[in-house]
């Protein structure tokens, strides 16, 4: 999904508070990198090839869609704020914090700043003992090796012993969860669809995107409103309870989280704004006659943008059709969100006021973002 790649990172220390300095290795990751997928057991590991402490070792898995090298990058700042002086010689020796990144799905990079698959991870029961665990269907991008032939085949003889310690995923505190189906809206450039698929990737959620690219009368509609207004209305409110209806039923909703970049009463509020009053009045009818029939989300969440930014936002994505698009129809959909949320306070709803955040740049934002959508 938008070229996010699963990512296995090993972590382990042998100096100090060795629990300790895993779980800030974890939560740093968290800040500045992505939300861990799974977090192995952590084991203890006799210190191999010079004379020191026992490693405490862990293997985590991750998706970003961050370049490898500025991961990698992100990694070595991370190891130098939590005290690593990496040896230009590559001795072996006693570290507070060791980082490194294992596999990139079948990515083979070789680069003087990372080599992926880790060239030397085979050769490490320490790597590949919590591996197994946290992923053990994976194989070797180039020798094609499964985890448990590598450590099957691995002739190291130092002794890996799992643990009763314990890692905290700082994931588990943004409760998500608690929601089984969350809609996310907003107005014309508000980027709900680039948080609706973070979200899904980064907790595992199914995820319902509309299918607006697929409608013939959104570019007539942007050219001559009137004429074209009811018919694209219309058509988008029989795509979207069809979408709904189809996407839903094919779904455990009391298992599945579900992330929707939509919800269908964008249909009530963009009809309103854009048809006159018995176009409107009709199109209500059969509105409710479909709305009654479909499964509601319990969270609507809503991304609240200026305008200024929601038409550089447009502009940025380069769909011709949507030159047109004006301030004042920016701020007449806008005027109907509220409105709707006025008139609907049997609706749970969230507004998130994002005008000066940027989510899908800044990961920082991303997390202030989710912490709202959370508590």
């Amino acid at each position: 999904m938008d070229d996010f790649k699963k990512i296995h990172i090993s972590i382990g220390s042998n100096i100090g508070d060795k629990l300790k300095n895993l779980q800030k290795a974890i939560d740093l990751i968290h800040l500045r990198i992505a939300i861990i997928e799974s977090i192995s057991s952590v084991y203890k590991t006799e210190s191999v090839g010079f004379n020191g402490d026992d490693f405490l070792n862990i293997c985590i898995s991750l998706y970003s869609n961050d370049l490898p090298s500025d991961i990698m990058q992100n990694i070595l700042d991370i190891e130098k704020d939590l005290g690593r002086v990496r040896n230009k010689i590559n001795k072996i020796e006693s570290r507070v914090i060791d980082i490194d990144i294992i596999l990139i799905e079948e990515i083979v990079l070789d680069t003087s700043l990372l080599k992926i698959p880790h060239p030397k991870m085979n050769k490490r029961k320490f790597v590949l003992s919590p591996l197994m665990e946290i992923d053990p269907k994976i194989n070797h991008p180039t020798t094609k090796e499964s985890v448990l032939e590598m450590l099957g085949n691995c002739k190291n003889d130092s002794l890996v012993e799992k643990t009763n310690l314990k890692i905290l995923n700082p994931k588990d505190k943004i409760k998500i969860d608690q929601y089984r189906y969350i809609a996310i809206e907003g107005n014309i450039g508000a980027g709900k669809t680039s948080l609706a698929k973070k979200m899904a990737v980064d907790f595992n959620s199914k995820l319902i995107l509309e299918r607006f690219a697929d409608n013939p009368f959104l570019p007539k509609f942007y050219k001559d409103p009137e004429r074209y207004a009811f018919t694209l209305e219309m058509s988008f409110l029989s795509e979207r309870y069809q979408q709904i209806s189809e996407d839903l039923s094919q779904l455990n909703l009391f298992n599945d989280v579900i992330i929707s970049d939509y919800d269908i009463h964008k249909s009530l509020i963009f009809s309103k704004v854009n048809l006159n009053v018995d176009e409107f009045t009709l199109y209500r009818k059969l509105f409710y006659d479909m709305y009654n029939q479909i499964h509601k989300p319990d969270l609507f969440v809503f991304l609240n943008q200026e305008i200024p930014r929601l038409q550089r936002n447009i502009s940025s994505r380069g769909r011709d059709y949507e030159n047109t698009i004006t301030n004042e129809y920016l701020s007449k959909i806008n005027s109907g969100y509220f409105e709707f949320f006025k008139s609907r306070p049997d609706i749970n709803f969230k507004i998130i006021d994002i005008t000066n955040l940027d989510f899908v740049e800044n990961r920082l934002d991303y997390l202030s973002v989710l912490d709202e959508i959370a508590n």
